[in-house]
């Protein structure tokens, strides 16, 4: 593979999908600083801070001016624990902004005939399909997961410039407090994770983008749906014959959920009930390390690399495809 082509691909992604993979997140995050932000300031400027929090069922009572160091402590602990939490709706995003880049991503060349251009340059059809791939797998994550951390670092300074301002000084205790710098670290831990649950995904609306003349979303998600329902059809029928109902419907979801549901943060935890997400709590807070241990635990069984590979197969389709697909 050619390194420098790849990162030059890799920007003309970018460059295309600005919008949506940099300047549509960075609005929400601009929003939930601002809305989030506003509102605890507003809240501490008009009513004070109230005079005790619960953490963990023990109520620590008359914590403003004369608030204890192991208080203080305890809430930095606490809040450096969970402030990535503020970025969820960043995630949420994110899989809008990749499942609607894949679909479009080989479509809209063809359908537009910008594939002519693209084409005319000393590029394999395989780099181009890899560099879309990588584009939704790992860049757009990256984005999202840097915006996110800059965001939640931005609501944790005006939450403690709130408490500074009535007279409880919290900066202390969260620059010493470890989770603010290792709870980023353990979200980005998880990119490999993602990577592997999002390939069959990725894989299967790169392929209908490759294939399909027109509405690529219908056949998208309409034929995991339609094979859904016809194995609850199937099914039903063998209930009412033989007595016994055939067990599809479990197989048939997990292959929805398989297709369209991959490039959700997160959706790991619900692919195997021997795999769940592990939050510790202690005197301290909440413990969020054993969610990366507990995501990894989903690498050691067959089923994902099984699946992993057929995301590479459809990944290796698309290619295919889009080398002898009519751009007409």
């Amino acid at each position: 593979m050619n390194t420098m082509t790849m990162k030059w691909l890799l920007r003309r992604e970018f460059w295309e999908y600005k919008g949506s993979m940099f300047w549509a997140p960075l609005a929400v995050a601009a929003l939930l600083v601002l809305f989030i932000g506003g509102t605890v300031v507003y809240g501490t400027a008009m009513h004070d801070i109230p005079t005790h929090i619960t953490i963990n069922g023990k109520t620590v009572n008359g914590y403003t001016v004369g608030m204890t160091l192991e208080a203080r402590h305890r809430i930095a602990q606490l809040a450096s624990s969970v402030y990535l939490g503020a970025a969820w709706p960043l995630f949420g995003l994110l899989t809008a902004v990749t499942f609607s880049y894949c679909l479009g991503a080989l479509h809209d060349e063809r359908r537009d005939r910008s594939i002519l251009f693209w084409k005319s340059l000393p590029v394999s059809d395989e780099m181009t399909v890899l560099s879309k791939a990588i584009t939704a797998m790992v860049v757009a994550p990256l984005i999202t997961m840097a915006l996110g951390f800059i965001a939640s670092l931005l609501l944790l300074f005006v939450s403690g410039a709130a408490f500074a301002v009535n007279g409880i000084n919290m900066f202390g205790p969260l620059l010493a407090s470890p989770d603010l710098y290792l709870s980023p670290l353990r979200l980005l831990a998880m990119l490999p994770v993602y990577v592997v649950c999002a390939l069959p995904t990725v894989g299967w609306l790169l392929l209908v983008s490759s294939w399909a003349r027109a509405k690529p979303l219908m056949w998208a998600v309409g034929a995991p749906l339609v094979g859904l329902l016809l194995a609850k059809w199937v099914s039903l029928a063998a209930a009412g014959v033989g007595g016994t109902p055939l067990n599809l419907v479990a197989y048939a979801q997990e292959v929805a959920v398989r297709l369209l549901g991959g490039i959700v943060p997160g959706i790991w935890f619900a692919f195997d009930d021997a795999v769940r997400p592990t939050l510790r709590t202690g005197a301290d807070g909440i413990d969020t390390s054993g969610l990366v241990s507990s995501s990894y635990d989903l690498l050691t069984h067959a089923d994902t690399w099984l699946w992993a590979l057929l995301g590479a197969a459809m990944l290796y389709a698309a290619m295919r495809l889009r080398r002898f697909r009519d751009e007409g």
